[in-house]
Parts: C-alpha cells; structure tokens; sequence
C-alpha cells in the first residue's frame, strides 16, 4: 500500500518538511514530520487528499513548530493577490489581509512581482 503513496514523499521534500517518515503499520500507511509553518502542512494535507481512499489508508501526524503566522508564498508569474488570497484562504476578497501584512515591501495590491516572497497572514 504505501508504494500508492509515493508522490507524498517528494511532496515533503519540495515543501521542506523535517524528520519525515512513512511506514506501514496496522493496514494503514503512517505518516510523520515537523514543517516550519501552518502552510506546509497544509499543503501537505492537499496532497495527501489527492489519494482517493486517503481516509481508509493513512494516519498522518505532521506539526507545525510556528505559529505566529500562515507562512510564505513566493510569487509565480500571472499571481495577483486575489488569486493568492484564493488559494491561502478560499476566499479571493481577503487580498488586503495579504497587502496590509506586506506593505514593507508594497506599495499597492494591483503591483506583485514574481519572486518576491510574501507573508501570508493566520487565517
């Protein structure tokens, strides 16, 4: 079973999740890591719910250590705050909350640059 859930360990390397484990255990494939923000972990749990049966076949204990913030999103191209907004907090009109988080390095919400890595504020 746990060769179904392959993708998750490069998963966890991409978002730079710490002492990551993944056994098999009681019929269930268990897994295990420390990320840095609530975002990793999150995104993380997306991927583990890509698995169709998920709910049947994994235990998953991933923490997160901070918690004073979300996280960060690196900018990619054709991203405005909307869209990250979107996607960090389903809800698009909560772009503010990202700008008013950020304005040390924005000066308006309609002007984002690919790269610039942005806070993302606690949902």
């Amino acid at each position: 079973m746990i060769e179904n859930y392959k993708d998750l360990e490069t998963l966890a390397g991409k978002l730079g999740i710490q002492d990551f484990s993944m056994t098999e255990a009681a019929g269930k494939v268990v897994v295990k890591g420390k990320t840095t923000y609530q975002l990793e972990k999150d995104l993380f749990w997306d991927g583990i719910k890509k698995h169709a049966s998920w709910q049947n076949e994994v235990s998953a204990d991933i923490r997160a250590e901070k918690s004073d913030i979300h996280g960060y999103h690196v900018v990619q191209p054709g991203e405005s705050l909307s869209k990250i907004a979107k996607v960090h907090f389903d809800d698009a009109n909560r772009y503010m909350d990202i700008f008013n988080a950020n304005k040390d390095q924005l000066k308006d919400p309609n002007l984002i640059h690919p790269g610039q890595k942005l806070l993302i504020p606690k949902k």
